[in-house]
This record gives C-alpha cells, structure tokens and sequence, in this order.
C-alpha cells in the first residue's frame, strides 16, 4: 500500500539519500510516496514498450527513450520516477547523472494497484503544471492505454485498446503500436 507521511519541503540531496531498499519513493508537490516493487505484469508490460519505443526512437534518431529507476527532476518538491520517459533529441540536455531535469516529451506510467490513484491524479497534474506534452497511462489489467495530451487541456484523454499512433516530432516518422499485442499474456 502507498505511504504518503505528512508534507515538509524537500531538496535534491535529501530525496537521493532515500533507501535503496526495493521501494519506490517520489516527492510529489512537496510529498513523499513510497511504493511496493512492481509486479511481474507491470514489469514485463514496461519492458516490451520500452523495446518498441527505444527501436523506434533510435532508428530515427529521435532523442532518448528511458527506462525506471530514473528520477526526473521538475522542480524543488517534485522528484518523479515514471517507468518510462521518452526526451527529443533537441531535449536532450535535460539528461544528466542525477535524471531528466526538465520535462521530458514524453512520460508513461504503468499502473499497479497501490499507484493508480496517485497516476491518474497527482502525477498527471504535476505532468501538466511542468510542462510535459504527453502523459500515457498503460493499465495492464484492462488492456489498454490512456493518453494525455497535457499541453491542450482540452482534449480529453483518448483510450485505446487496438492501435496506437505515436509521433514523437511533428512532421516526423508515425511509431504504430498494436497495444492488443503488447499488453497480450501478461498474468
């Protein structure tokens, strides 16, 4: 189960001084969370995009495409570890030793049962306050992905269950995902 303690300030040095001890711990808006290690669906579900988006991105030399545990740094109180972020090439002085600092073009969560609530709430309006263009959450149990394109606040989410198209940059190549495929034989 997620823990969130009461809210306190947060820098850098005291959220890498967390334990290294199978926990995932994020500071959201000012707030620790602690979450269990994946289960075996999440992870296997994470592996086969990143393989997809990592051949795809590399192929075309689009930017980088980054796997968990990585920190992304948005700000003093909101240190992030999504399961997957995806920065262009023109982005890419973001990367540094400690994580991604500045929002990545891309950021996907997979969800498990102690972080759907915070996915779909807390960490999808941090995304949006900072800046990140796209948001996909990808919940195994059902299937399916849902994106979010956070820079038009208008849009609502898009669900889908078939074929996902994903340009990266605009005018550039067009990735087509059969999330069926993807998400297929995970229990």
């Amino acid at each position: 189960m997620a823990t969130h303690p009461a809210r306190r300030e947060w820098n850098w040095s005291e959220f890498a001084r967390l334990p290294d001890d199978g926990n995932r711990y994020e500071v959201i808006d000012g707030e620790l969370f602690g979450t269990p290690r994946p289960e075996t669906p999440h992870q296997e579900a994470g592996a086969r995009l990143f393989v997809e988006l990592r051949g795809f991105a590399n192929e075309y030399d689009l930017g980088k495409v980054l796997y968990a545990p990585l920190a992304v740094l948005l700000g003093d109180g909101d240190y992030l570890k999504p399961d997957i972020v995806f920065v262009r090439s023109d982005h890419l002085h973001y990367k540094t030793k400690r994580g991604i600092e500045g929002p990545p073009d891309l950021v996907i969560e997979i969800l498990s049962p102690t972080t759907a609530r915070q996915d779909r709430g807390v960490k999808r309006e941090r995304y949006a306050h900072f800046g990140i263009p796209e948001y996909w959450i990808v919940d195994t149990d059902r299937r399916r992905i849902e994106t979010h394109r956070l820079a038009d606040p208008t849009r609502l989410p898009m669900v889908v269950t078939d074929r996902l198209s994903w340009q990266p940059v605009e005018g550039g190549p067009v990735l087509e995902l059969n999330v069926a495929e993807l998400l297929a034989d995970l229990d």
